[in-house]
């Protein structure tokens, strides 16, 4: 999709799909967050990743702390993120339990460092990914710092972009860097990639 000025629109939509998240009736969300949750827990890939790597959601975002309880109960390591704000990089650290959380960048509950193991960069595993939107080919709007961005341009394993069915557009914006994840999950459906390039 060729836009003039990208910039200007991406701030329009991730405008427009927070307000989206933020008008959901609590109790609607929880339905929406348990559907996309069995959807993604019935996956053959969450069944063979023997790592599970997935943000900690904040509010607006579909919930994944209900994901990371299942992940421990399967006996998968669980891998989250923690920020470097000097470089816009993620570290994983893997937790095993949400005791080992604790608040960091911008809010968001993040590994504690001193408790936590780091993931060696190259492992491969599930990774779950966030986003405020997600079009009909995988690609994401972001919050606009390219955490994860750089992080998913190294990344050999499976990725899983979960959002709200109302976020989702045909088209969205993209950049040439710009990574699609493999597989799309909404509360309505399962969506596979053409270009599973992974």
């Amino acid at each position: 999709m060729y836009v003039r000025n990208i910039k200007q629109v991406k701030q329009n939509l991730r405008a427009r799909y927070r307000q989206f998240r933020e008008r959901l009736e609590p109790e609607h969300k929880v339905s929406l967050d348990s559907a996309i949750q069995s959807r993604l827990l019935a996956l053959n890939e969450y069944a063979g990743a023997d790592t599970l790597f997935t943000y900690v959601s904040k509010p607006i975002e579909v919930d994944t702390y209900a994901l990371i309880q299942a992940a421990l109960a399967n006996h998968k390591k669980v891998a989250v993120p923690r920020c470097l704000p000097e470089t816009f990089d993620m570290e994983f650290y893997y937790i095993t339990s949400l005791d080992d959380l604790e608040k960091g960048c911008f809010g968001v509950m993040e590994p504690v460092p001193e408790k936590c193991r780091l993931v060696p960069r190259g492992k491969k595993g599930l990774c779950i990914v966030p986003g405020l939107s997600f079009d009909a080919q995988g690609f994401r709007l972001g919050y606009g710092k390219g955490y994860y961005d750089r992080f998913l341009a190294d990344f050999k394993g499976t990725t899983v972009g979960i959002c709200y069915s109302g976020c989702v557009q045909w088209n969205l914006p993209h950049g040439y860097y710009d990574q699609s994840v493999d597989i799309l999950i909404t509360e309505k459906y399962v969506r596979r990639m053409a270009n599973q390039h992974r």
